[in-house]
């Protein structure tokens, strides 16, 4: 990652134009269904005890999008667009903070516009957009915490602010979901090995090397390490003021010890539970929604784009080649990110999986996708660069009423986009 940003342009206007009508499509109909769905009916409940400061529940996950859905509650109302307003939020800032995360890795205005829609139209971002869950909090934080590590690579003297906010952004993506934890630490793992390969026995206190001049290990260490774990316990303050069993300092080892519990548990089996080599070809969706409400028969499909999750696979495959043999560096960044992510879920103790785990994986598994095709496109390969982008805009299309709850014509509508059977 050694091209000056000076030398290429920043696709700013192009980025703002996906952002926005992106913003659009995920706001239509956001009321729609007008009561809970899925796992809405976890996260709320939780979300209301929490604003009385009771008694534990919903122990299993950390408290930050249930504090950001309980303030959604006190601020707008206790009603369907306010349970989803936030999410919405959440949404939008992940694709920009993807966007964000693409110029910087890359400095390639079509890597970024390319990546930018092919995470726009890839159907998971949209359809977690729109529900009251915790996993879009997660992913915000989470891209947000790596476009800031990036654009710190790129701007050293902007380093230290961006690596506060990546260590805020990190914790508070821990403490929304547990899924963000192999990334939480990645970026200060990264850091140590780069600066032991430069500067040798004073890896510790050299500043003037790499990854980033002017940023000793002991304080990216601090940023990066500290600081994350610091806010991740922070985020557990409202349980200090429960009228019932109240946490106190010395009971957070008991606190998370009870929630490593209940992720390991062995719960009833899920007619959607599915496994990670399910995900990875597309397999095994989830029905969110399938039922006539508000007046019309309605559908929520979590799917991924069926083009761009499985040539994605080739292109991950791809950067992985190119990142090791040929050190294409953005390409090796991407690679890294999608096998961290599904490699958790390949070791993961959790017996239930489903396939929103996907979440974060199918995302860098899009960046992939989109420093593949730049890489198409600088050789010359113009028409199937551009032509890949244009298929996953144009099934985005084709899926656009069964994930966004739109009004099908009757029971049997689903059927129209069942290509699998699996898919039922």
């Amino acid at each position: 990652m050694t091209q000056s940003l000076s030398t290429v342009r920043d696709p700013r206007g192009w980025s703002a134009l996906i952002v926005a009508i992106f913003a659009v499509l995920v706001c239509i109909r956001l009321g729609t269904p007008s009561r809970f769905y899925f796992d809405e009916v976890h996260y709320i409940p939780a979300a209301r005890v929490l604003l009385q400061f009771d008694h534990i529940t919903n122990r299993e996950h950390p408290l930050v999008g249930k504090e950001i859905l309980a303030l959604a509650l006190t601020w707008f109302g206790d009603k369907p667009v306010a349970w989803r307003v936030f999410p919405v939020i959440a949404g939008i800032l992940t694709l920009i903070a993807f966007i964000r995360l693409m110029w910087f890795t890359t400095l390639s205005r079509f890597a970024t516009i390319a990546g930018g829609v092919l995470l726009a139209t890839g159907f998971v971002l949209f359809v977690q957009a729109r529900i009251a869950m915790l996993d879009i909090f997660m992913a915000c934080f989470t891209m947000i915490g790596l476009w800031m590590v990036a654009a710190a690579v790129r701007l050293p003297g902007q380093a230290r602010w961006r690596l506060a906010a990546a260590g805020i952004a990190m914790g508070l993506a821990l403490g929304s979901k547990w899924n963000a934890a192999p990334l939480a630490v990645l970026p200060g793992l990264t850091f140590l090995v780069l600066r032991i390969r430069e500067a040798g026995p004073r890896f510790l206190t050299r500043r003037d090397c790499g990854p980033i001049p002017g940023i000793s290990l002991i304080e990216a260490g601090v940023w990066l390490g500290v600081l994350p774990v610091v806010v991740y316990l922070a985020t557990f303050w409202p349980v200090f003021f429960y009228a019932k069993n109240p946490l106190t300092i010395g009971g957070y080892w008991e606190y998370h010890k009870k929630m490593y519990e209940l992720q390991e548990q062995v719960v009833k089996p899920h007619p959607y539970m599915s496994r990670w080599y399910e995900w990875v070809i597309d397999w095994r969706p989830i029905w969110y929604l399938y039922e006539r409400v508000d007046g019309a028969q309605r559908g929520v499909l979590l799917i991924g784009n069926p083009f761009t999750m499985i040539v994605g696979l080739a292109a991950v495959a791809w950067c992985g080649w190119a990142g090791f043999m040929e050190r294409n560096r953005p390409a090796l960044v991407f690679f890294g990110l999608y096998a961290v992510t599904i490699g958790m879920w390949i070791v993961a103790p959790k017996p239930v999986q489903f396939y929103y785990h996907y979440f974060l994986p199918s995302c860098f598994l899009l960046g992939a996708l989109a420093v593949t095709l730049d890489q198409l496109w600088k050789e010359g390969w113009h028409k199937t660069a551009l032509g890949s982008v244009i298929a996953s805009v144009v099934l985005f299309a084709i899926f656009y009423p069964i994930i966004s709850a739109a009004h099908l014509e009757g029971p049997y509508s689903f059927q129209h986009w069942m290509w699998l059977n699996s898919w039922k």
